[in-house]
């Protein structure tokens, strides 16, 4: 696979971002494994800009180890400083699931409650109210509709 190529200036912003990051992989004693691979093809998929840090101290490797990530992993070789490799890569689209059946969550509302005493404040109460309840003007939780009651239990009363 052939690596993306980016401008200084677009290679120049992504090396601003990639400051305040922490390495993600680590390249140890074994070198360039498999394992090392798809951590970091799945870091790549997970955040698209991340920092490697190589225990090497062959800076002729670790430029090989570079240039080879880049390549099979298709992404763009950001910067090589000292033992921390930068690489970038374009997130994938994700799809939303949507599903037609969920019902509204829960929802919490601030109510307050007078006291029957006079002279104190009132209580600031936090009400949960779930998708089938509703909040009264008086601050009461009620059924947003009435229990369904069947035909048979109602043809007995």
């Amino acid at each position: 696979m052939s690596q993306i190529q980016l401008t200084p200036a677009q290679r120049k912003e992504h090396r601003a971002d990639a400051h305040h990051l922490d390495p993600v992989v680590m390249v140890g004693a074994d070198g360039l494994t498999a394992a090392v691979k798809k951590e970091a093809d799945a870091a790549l998929n997970a955040h698209g800009l991340i920092k490697i840090r190589v225990f090497s101290d062959d800076r002729a490797a670790r430029e090989a180890m570079f240039q080879t990530l880049a390549d099979e992993l298709n992404a763009a070789p950001i910067q090589h400083i000292g033992k921390l490799l930068v690489l970038w890569r374009p997130m994938p689209e994700r799809e939303k699931v949507v599903d037609e059946n969920r019902m509204p969550g829960p929802r919490d509302f601030k109510v307050l409650k007078y006291s029957k005493q006079a002279g104190q404040r009132p209580e600031v109460k936090t009400l949960r109210v779930l998708g089938n309840q509703r909040l009264t003007a008086g601050g009461q939780v009620k059924r947003a509709k009435p229990k369904q009651i069947s035909i048979k239990k109602r043809s007995q009363t």
